[in-house]
């Protein structure tokens, strides 16, 4: 009977413990903004150390970010078909993944030009996110 108790007890902990609060996403918000600005400049200063370690703190972070829990535990079928967040939430997360690898490959190549093509995709997405998703 112990056992099962603390197995109730562990798993509940766990549960609780993985969730992802609004503390965690802020702190994702701002770690990906540093990002961002340390991509920029690399950009400025042709170093692709920088844009490398930006490119790839933005890629990390960006896998971690998830939608708003009311999101996610929508019931009702019609809201969360019209909302559409979390679909849309997952897709974002994939484009800037894709565009952060994008520059460094394409800065790596010397093509700063596609890189900063790149860059300007992912601020898109993020513009995206916080007005259509989180009505900033």
């Amino acid at each position: 009977m112990s056992r099962i108790v603390t197995m109730t007890l562990l798993t509940s902990t766990l549960l609780l413990a993985s969730a992802y609060t609004k503390a965690d996403r802020i702190h994702d918000m701002q770690t990906m903004a540093e990002a961002m600005g340390k991509i920029q400049m690399g950009f400025f200063y042709n170093n692709n150390d920088l844009v490398q370690e930006g490119s790839l703190t933005l890629s990390d972070t960006i896998r971690r970010v998830k939608p708003p829990l009311e999101e996610e535990e929508e019931k009702d079928p019609m809201t969360r078909f019209m909302n559409n967040k979390v679909r849309m939430s997952e897709k974002i997360v994939k484009k800037i993944d894709n565009k952060a690898a994008m520059i460094i490959q394409r800065f790596n190549e010397g093509d700063t030009h596609q890189a900063l093509q790149s860059f300007s995709k992912i601020t898109e997405q993020c513009m995206k996110c916080h007005t259509q998703l989180r009505d900033w």
